[in-house]
């Protein structure tokens, strides 16, 4: 599991409670008054009720929504504290209460019974650390370059791709961005392109996130299997997850289910093949759906409205080009 860097490189304290969520699953601990030594505090009782489209468990405690547990995919939605995200090229914000966190297993409609759940839950609930939304930020322009202890690039602003003489090249994928090998689930390594060094298209940002920062496994090519395919089209028809949004070849109108986290994917070119893909972030200050990015003209991540809206509503180039979502 990585850990978190501060500016230095060095990891923080804080890093080592857990990254993606799926650390220690052991209940928080207190002192037993009277007792030497420390016991196991219960943990919570939560109360789990079922819904569809797409199937889900929504937890609550005490009355109140806290998690939406999603079947098929890992992505779990924990209420907590509110963050907001932003950027210089945008004046909308996001205001999120929700922490995007990966739980440990993958979630069916019986794991509510699971003994992990609830500890799992206490700890997400009281966890700060940063969540897929704001590392995906992480990655957008101005943002600190920080590299680990090998001296590997882990995060901060990232390019497309190199300019050539056609204009801006196809953009990198994990390894050329972090500037090292990179094995992926299917068995395959990869070596980094020198040149590519900080860059990263949109499927490749989106592995970055998931596959750097959350350790969600990885493919290296183009096909189903365990684990996030290479290419936004093929991780619209192939990635593991839920589907969400499905794909009718037409633009979907109904975008209620839709979470933060969740993966957008985009026909923008007029043949109905999926080019383009994106995280949801959620509603802005304008009252948008926004979305967030890697793309050619910006040059990188972006949630701004450079080279076209980043926002589902009206009839922009990518509200109009949106087909299809899922939940990893």
């Amino acid at each position: 599991m990585p850990e978190a860097l501060q500016p230095s490189g060095q990891p923080t304290r804080r890093a080592a409670i857990g990254l993606v969520g799926a650390a220690s699953l052991s209940a928080a601990t207190s002192r037993a008054p009277g007792r030497k030594g420390l016991r196991p505090k219960a943990a919570s009782t939560y109360q789990f009720i079922r819904r569809s489209g797409p199937a889900r468990s929504i937890a609550y405690l005490n009355g109140a929504v806290v998690a939406v547990f999603t079947d098929n995919a890992r992505s779990v939605a924990v209420v907590g504290a509110s963050r907001t995200f932003s950027e210089p090229a945008v004046t909308a914000q996001v205001h999120q209460t929700s922490w995007i966190r990966h739980a440990p297993y993958t979630w069916t409609a019986s794991s509510s019974s699971a003994a992990w759940v609830a500890p799992w839950l206490d700890q997400q609930r009281a966890n700060t650390y940063p969540d897929l939304l704001s590392m995906a930020m992480e990655y957008t322009a101005g943002r600190p370059i920080i590299n680990d202890s090998n001296g590997i690039r882990y995060t901060g602003d990232a390019s497309y791709g190199p300019i050539g003489d056609n204009g801006r090249s196809v953009g990198g994928d994990i390894q050329d961005y972090i500037g090292a090998s990179w094995a992926f689930a299917d068995g395959v390594t990869r070596t980094a392109r020198a040149d590519y060094l900080g860059c990263i298209d949109c499927s490749g940002f989106v592995r970055t996130v998931l596959g750097r920062r959350m350790r969600y496994p990885l493919l290296s090519g183009y096909t189903a299997g365990p684990g996030l395919p290479r290419r936004a089209r093929d991780m619209a028809a192939f990635a593991p997850g839920a589907v969400v949004l499905p794909d009718t070849g037409t633009r979907p109108t109904a975008l209620g289910a839709l979470l933060p986290g969740d993966l957008l994917f985009f026909s923008t070119n007029g043949d109905g093949i999926i080019n383009h893909c994106a995280f949801y972030l959620g509603v802005d200050t304008a009252g948008k759906k926004r979305f967030l990015s890697s793309r050619k003209t910006v040059d990188g991540p972006t949630m701004s409205d450079v080279a076209g809206a980043s926002i589902l509503d009206g009839t922009g180039y990518y509200a109009s080009g949106l087909r299809s979502a899922r939940r990893i």
